[in-house]
């Protein structure tokens, strides 16, 4: 299941200081951390209405973006980003959150439907209704009534020992970046969700 390289990924959360702890924001949280590890510095952009960074991450001329819409318009932000620079869908990793998943649970997934998530329904809306992008899917749990869903996702920060187990659960080392990176995503599945079991066990 070898595709195109990885050229952009985005992680999609809301804009502002009081959703950064919130479940909505793993993405973004993800993001950040990545951008730290490889030394990206991401600078706000009124044009891509987004935070955009480029840098080499191990060899690979890699674009960061945090859309700086709300989640439900994420779209308005990866679609422009994505057709300046001309990066087809399947040249794309989106990281977000998910209520499928309990926390301490991720998968990476190629292409499928937006299962709920309005961020990610945007984005697909944004690219033309393409669906074969990749994703990150974090698990943030769910509220048990789907009543509560958008107070769970967007006003109740995490603990810190929550927000550790995400990075925990979400994070990839430099074998299983670099599989990510050239699009090897059977190679890039089988070791991440092997490696994310050894640390359940």
């Amino acid at each position: 299941m070898v595709s195109p390289s990885v050229r952009l990924i985005v992680g999609l959360g809301n804009p502002g200081k009081k959703f950064s702890r919130t479940r909505h924001n793993v993405g973004e949280r993800w993001l950040r951390d990545l951008a730290q590890r490889f030394q990206i510095s991401l600078e706000e952009s009124a044009r891509f209405k987004g935070e955009i960074g480029r840098g080499s991450m191990l060899g690979h001329d890699i674009r960061l973006l945090f859309p700086l819409t709300y989640m439900n318009a994420s779209g308005e932000s990866v679609g422009p980003f994505a057709s300046y620079y001309k990066i087809a869908p399947a040249e794309i990793l989106i990281v977000y959150d998910e209520v499928a998943f309990e926390l301490g649970t991720c998968r990476i997934k190629l292409g499928g439907g937006d299962n709920g998530h309005n961020g990610v329904k945007s984005v697909m809306s944004a690219l033309g209704n393409r669906k074969d992008f990749a994703r990150l899917r974090i698990g943030v749990g769910h509220p048990g009534n789907a009543a509560e869903m958008v107070s769970y996702l967007t006003k109740l920060t995490m603990s810190t020992d929550e927000i550790e187990s995400m990075a925990s659960s979400s994070k990839m080392n430099d074998t299983l970046l670099e599989y990510v990176l050239i699009g090897d995503w059977e190679k890039a599945m089988t070791l991440f969700h092997s490696l994310k079991e050894d640390i359940k066990r």
